[in-house]
C-alpha cells in the first residue's frame, strides 16, 4: 500500500460536468482530490446550440446559477445545467483553472484528449523543482450528465487500483490494461515531473 494518500487531479475544459462529477464520486470514496479547468473560460449551453453562455473561472457557481435562473430557469432546470451548478456549489465555491494550480499530485485524469494535450504541454513547461513524478492518464469523456457518470466511475476504480497497488509505477500498466478490457476504450497515458 503506498504510504500516504494518493493526491489526484481531474481535469476537463470548464470545470462544470466531466471533472465535477469525478471530483464528487472520489471525494465521496475519501480520495485526497481536486477538480480544474483548462479553458480560457467557463461555457455553459446557451439558448442556441452554438451561443455558450460564457463566465470567468472567477464566478461563483451561485452566481451562475442565479445568473440562469434570471435568463431563462426553465431551460437550465430541465436541461440539468441547475443540478450541476447545485452539486459544484456543495464541493466549492467556484471553478479553477488547472494551469493556476502548483499543488503536487501522484495522477492527473483528463477527460478529453485536447485537455490531455493542454495539461501535458503545461506541466512540460514548468519549471521542475522536486522531480517528482506525476502520471497523466486521459478517459475520454463526452460531456453529457450520463457519461460524466460513467467516466467517473472508470476513473474512481482506476484510483482504487492505484491506492491499493504496493507500487503505482509498476501497477499501472496492468491497471490500464485492464480497464481497456473491461471498458473496451484506450487510454492515454504519460509521466511527466514537478
Amino acid at each position: 500500500m503506498p504510504s500516504s494518500p494518493l493526491r489526484v487531479a481531474v481535469v476537463c475544459m470548464s470545470n462544470m460536468n466531466r471533472s465535477m462529477e469525478a471530483h464528487s464520486i472520489l471525494m465521496k470514496k475519501g480520495f485526497n482530490v481536486k477538480s480544474f479547468g483548462v479553458g480560457s473560460c467557463v461555457r455553459l449551453p446557451g439558448r442556441a446550440g452554438n451561443l455558450p453562455v460564457v463566465y470567468d473561472f472567477s464566478t461563483t457557481y451561485e452566481q451562475m446559477s442565479k445568473d440562469l435562473l434570471c435568463k431563462d430557469g426553465e431551460r437550465y432546470r430541465s436541461n440539468g445545467v441547475l443540478h450541476v451548478l447545485g452539486r459544484n456549489e456543495r464541493i466549492k465555491p467556484h471553478p479553477e483553472r488547472f494551469q493556476e494550480c502548483r499543488d503536487p499530485f501522484d495522477v492527473i485524469f483528463t477527460c478529453q484528449e485536447g485537455v490531455y494535450d493542454r495539461v501535458v504541454a503545461d506541466l512540460c513547461t514548468r519549471e521542475q523543482e522536486t522531480c517528482q513524478p506525476v502520471h497523466v492518464i486521459n478517459v475520454d469523456i463526452n460531456d453529457t450528465l450520463e457519461d460524466a457518470t460513467l467516466g467517473s466511475l472508470i476513473i474512481c476504480e482506476l484510483c482504487q487500483g492505484l491506492q491499493q497497488a504496493d507500487d503505482m509505477e509498476s501497477s499501472l500498466a496492468e491497471l490500464l490494461l485492464a480497464a481497456e478490457g473491461k471498458t473496451g476504450r484506450s487510454f492515454l497515458h504519460t509521466v511527466c515531473f514537478y
